[in-house]
């Protein structure tokens, strides 16, 4: 469970962005969204080689 302490002179929308960004660190809803369907291991880990693949041409050769 995510804590956010307000303080009295802070406004609401800034609390409510400090916890958006933390709920986002935490990666919560990625894990979420992967739990939804069962992905076989196989195709897991083919999706993990093309996005390795991917980030290596766009980064790493340059």
């Amino acid at each position: 469970m995510l804590i956010i302490e307000v303080k009295e002179t802070e406004n609401i929308d800034r609390a409510l962005k400090r916890y958006k960004r933390k709920f986002q660190s935490t990666r919560l809803m990625r894990e979420l969204r992967d739990r939804k369907e069962f992905k076989k291991p196989s195709v897991r880990r083919r999706s993990e080689l093309l996005k390795a693949t991917y980030r290596q041409k766009k980064y790493g050769a340059e």
